[in-house]
């Protein structure tokens, strides 16, 4: 495909996300960078927040991952019902109820500072790791099939992609997010669709005849029975509950937009209408993997490098230039959809958790709003940095390096909260950074052990529950008496 097409396509979108972000943001103020001023109509939140839980990750990598995980993931999305189930019931009722604008400023009320500041780094490390992965996925996808035809380093492409981001969320924040995320989300589920018709006109097959091949094909394949298999189901779905409440429910980037609501019964609305609207959605991406899976199979398509090509290759060198374009514009809609509410996310928490903006009476707005403006432009340089660094490591499904990373950075902050919500002890605060520290430490040396002691078991998604439950062990050891005399 004309690499000239598909800049073009990059560009006219570019400039209509910027069209809307200059007119939402056209009156903001750090409140609507950081909560939008608590405006945002739940059923926008709800529907922008589908894209945003997509991102590049599902866009390319769970089409992939079908060649060798099948359907499997869909028990991961069960799981997900319930997970949101327990942040509309029992995370967002103490957000509201204590009117955060950073979720992390509960572990200080409950714990300490040092406790808040731990939860809050470990945010900042996993959103970083994800959000520069998932950047990456689709930057680099550009850069093969754009910038590469110009002789353009891929180092100056992820400047000016990130730089882009930077400019139009660099105002208003959550409150353009808000809004430009419904342009992706329904560019995203466009895409898929449409795509889909091509591989289907193309087979000379209509989507039932297609979906009962791959059907008989077995890729379709849910339930795996086999406890030692990555993917038995249980494991995937109890998962699935955990990461849910973790990647969303204790993540800023997530909880934020929800923050934006004007109350917490649309809060609530929110989160139901997301987590029932992520499984038609999954399953939507999980058959585009199986169609493109059999239409690789009979054209004899080959697959180079990792299964997070097979979209792109097909779509770009195999489908037309009409499927080509269709991708570019899903691919460019899932890249701004999850790195710009990623950037904001970062800026908000350390801006609030780490500089404390918010906790210093004598500095002026004027001074809090400059402030927030050289830490969004230095998270900016970070993720960068990091995205360049990533280039060099790209070896296998980004979805699987996503999760097992989280496993690992949202694990101290499951226990953290967990030991919070559910138990009255108070702990040494001070102690806490060193057994969070521990926690991804003792969790991976489970990980490599497990094979050896536990007959072939090899730990998967659920290395997120084990983290979780080492934090609050630790916790355990480092509390103390609650004082009777509160």
């Amino acid at each position: 495909m004309n690499p000239s097409i598909i800049f073009i396509v990059f560009a006219i979108y570019t400039i209509l996300l910027f069209t809307i972000s200059w007119w939402v943001g056209r009156k903001a103020d750090n409140q609507s960078f950081f909560i939008g001023n608590k405006s945002s109509p739940w059923y926008i939140v709800a529907y922008g927040m589908i894209g945003a839980s997509l991102s590049g990750v599902t866009f390319i990598s769970i089409p992939g991952l079908v060649s060798t995980a099948k359907f499997s993931y869909m028990a991961i999305v069960f799981g997900y019902l319930v997970g949101y189930f327990v942040i509309a019931n029992v995370l967002l009722p103490l957000y509201y109820k204590l009117n955060l604008t950073s979720i992390y400023s509960y572990l200080n009320s409950r714990f300490g500072m040092s406790s808040y500041k731990t939860g809050a780094s470990f945010f900042l490390l996993s959103r970083i790791i994800g959000a520069s992965f998932r950047m990456f996925l689709v930057i680099n996808v550009l850069q093969i099939f754009i910038f590469n035809a110009y002789g353009i380093p891929f180092i100056i492409t992820v400047i000016g992609f990130v730089g882009l981001i930077l400019i139009y969320t660099f105002k208003a924040g959550i409150k353009t997010i808000v809004w430009t995320d419904t342009l992706q989300t329904s560019f995203m589920l466009l895409a898929a669709f449409i795509s889909i018709y091509y591989i289907s006109k193309h087979l000379q097959m209509n989507i039932g005849e297609l979906y009962q091949t791959i059907d008989k094909e077995g890729i379709t394949q849910i339930i795996f029975t086999d406890w030692k298999d990555p993917y038995f189901i249980i494991k995937q779905f109890v998962s699935g509950v955990f990461i849910a409440i973790v990647m969303t429910g204790l993540d800023q980037d997530m909880m934020q937009k929800n923050l934006s609501c004007r109350n917490l019964k649309d809060a609530k609305k929110n989160m139901y209408w997301l987590s029932w609207g992520l499984v038609p959605v999954n399953f939507l991406f999980l058959s585009l993997g199986g169609f493109l899976f059999y239409y690789a199979q009979q054209q004899g398509i080959t697959i180079e490098s990792t299964s997070d090509n097979l979209f792109p290759t097909i779509a770009l060198q195999h489908l037309g230039m009409g499927a080509g374009i269709v991708f570019i514009i899903g691919l460019i809609a899932a890249a701004y959809s999850s790195a710009d509410s990623a950037l904001t996310s970062l800026t908000t928490s350390f801006s609030i958790d780490i500089l404390g903006i918010n906790r210093k009476e004598n500095t002026s707005d004027h001074q809090k709003e400059n402030t927030r403006k050289i830490v969004h432009i230095g998270m900016a340089m970070v993720l960068i940095l990091v995205i360049a660094a990533y280039e060099l490591i790209n070896d296998q499904a980004i979805i699987t390096k996503l999760f097992t990373i989280a496993g690992y950075t949202y694990g101290p902050l499951l226990g953290l909260y967990s030991f919070g919500l559910f138990t009255k002890k108070q702990i040494q605060d001070k102690w806490v950074p060193l057994i969070a520290i521990l926690t991804p430490f003792i969790g991976y040396l489970i990980k490599i052990s497990a094979p050896y002691l536990l007959n072939g078991y090899q730990f998967g998604f659920e290395l997120l529950i084990i983290n979780g439950l080492l934090m609050y062990l630790g916790l355990i050891l480092i509390s103390k008496p609650k004082n009777t005399s509160e």
